[in-house]
């Protein structure tokens, strides 16, 4: 019979002892390899000219004038024929205009030059009654027509419609709040000329709408939440739709784009926007508007307005 001590001396010697191999049949288990990074997959964006064509597909752009590139070379046209964009309508919509960001599933409606025309005007009032932008690319156009203005008198002018010079002056190169401020600086009473060319327009709409190849009428609008920001300087960014916040930020501040300069431009809205999150007062975001957007020369008084429109935004949107 084996004694208690007999029994604590083999339990002893059994702790000294080794663990036993692990057996063949069950190797140790490997450790989980890494798992690549997914690669983002390439942005293509469907597009077709405005008045009609087959539809191209362009990717590999950064900014406006690279897409206008992509436009021009998948339909054998030069650049400079692209007045501007629509997103999702082949119409002249400006509430449809190509800005600073396009929805990973939006198509592309390029709208090229058509007929030239030449209006005379006389300014009788100190506000012409256009708003004016640019297409981010050297051609500034009429965006809006005031109801009751003096250019709306002029049946011949019309929304779309590009700046191409003023009394024989080009202004083919010019940014929006320059062609606007000419207008401005117009003296009264003295008749001046607008040579405008109109985009193009097909010769049979009717026609070539009801060919489902020639006209996705209503296109794919993407109900993702990812957008390509267009920059104008630095590469394009994918990045999440702007926010409740944003988007109402922005459009105030559009609205006082146009009440103070005459131009809309959703994307110096926008740009405006994201540089007030990074400042705590008006003074530092004067600065700071100084510093990212000297160019436009904004008024003190406007840039306090804005400031007061991005706080109201912000109160608005909770």
């Amino acid at each position: 019979m084996e004694t208690t001590a007999a029994r604590e001396a083999r339990g002893a010697e059994a702790q000294r002892l080794p663990a036993p191999p692990p057996s063949p049949a069950e190797p140790p288990a490997a450790s989980p390899t890494p798992t690549a990074p997914r690669a983002r997959p390439r942005l293509v964006f469907r597009t077709q000219l405005a008045h009609g064509s087959p539809t191209g597909k362009i990717e590999g752009f950064t900014n406006v004038r690279e897409l206008y590139a992509k436009i021009a070379e998948a339909f054998g046209i030069a650049p400079t024929e692209i007045l501007f964009c629509t997103l999702n309508s082949h119409k002249v919509d400006m509430q449809k205009l190509l800005g600073g960001q396009i929805g990973l599933e939006d198509f592309i409606f390029a709208h090229v030059r058509g007929e030239t025309k030449e209006v005379e005007v006389t300014k009788t009032e100190d506000a012409l009654g256009l708003t004016i932008t640019d297409n981010g690319a050297g051609y500034a156009f009429i965006k809006r027509i005031k109801e009751g203005s003096i250019i709306n008198r002029i049946e011949a002018v019309c929304v779309g419609d590009s700046i191409e010079a003023i009394n024989d002056h080009s202004i083919v190169g010019c940014r929006h709040y320059e062609v606007a401020k000419m207008l401005r600086e117009l003296p009264k009473s003295q008749p001046f000329t607008l040579r405008l060319v109109q985009p193009k327009r097909a010769f049979d709409m009717i026609g070539q709408r009801s060919r489902g190849s020639k006209y996705p009428m209503e296109a794919k609008v993407s109900s993702g939440r990812e957008t390509l920001r267009l920059r104008s300087g630095g590469a394009a960014t994918v990045e999440e739709v702007p926010s409740e916040f944003e988007e109402e930020a922005s459009r105030r501040v559009d609205d006082l784009l146009e009440s103070y300069m005459g131009i809309r431009d959703p994307e110096l809205a926008s740009t405006m926007v994201e540089t007030s999150k990074k400042t705590v007062s008006v003074q530092e975001f004067a600065r700071h508007l100084d510093s990212v957007l000297g160019e436009f020369a904004f008024p003190d008084e406007f840039v306090v307005e804005v400031w007061a429109a991005i706080g109201e935004a912000r109160e608005a949107c909770g």
